[in-house]
C-alpha cells in the first residue's frame, strides 16, 4: 500500500468540478483508492463519497492505493492534487 497526504490550498476545497475530475482520475487504475480525511474514509473512485467528505481549504487529506499499479496511481493522483486543488 502506497499513500500520499496533501493539504486542500483550493479556498473551496474539494467541490463539484475538481471531486468529478478526481474521481475520473482515480477510476484509471485497477487498485483500490481511498481517501482519507480525520476517522472518514471512502472510495475515491465514487463522486458522493469524495463530496461526502466536505474537506476545505487548509484540511489535511490522505490518498491511500492498495494494488496492482499503486505506485503509478499515487504518483498521478498527488499530481492531480497539486494543479488542481
Amino acid at each position: 500500500m502506497k499513500e500520499f497526504k496533501y493539504i486542500i490550498k483550493d479556498k473551496e476545497g474539494i467541490h463539484a468540478r475538481p471531486a468529478g475530475l478526481l474521481v475520473k482520475a482515480a477510476a484509471v487504475f485497477p487498485c483500490t483508492v481511498t481517501i482519507c480525511k480525520g476517522e472518514k474514509e471512502v472510495d475515491a473512485k465514487r463522486i458522493f463519497g469524495v463530496m461526502g467528505l466536505g474537506a476545505k481549504c487548509g484540511e489535511e487529506i490522505t490518498i491511500k492505493a492498495d494494488g496492482e499499479k499503486e505506485e503509478e496511481a499515487i504518483k498521478e493522483l498527488s499530481k492531480f492534487l497539486e494543479e488542481n486543488l
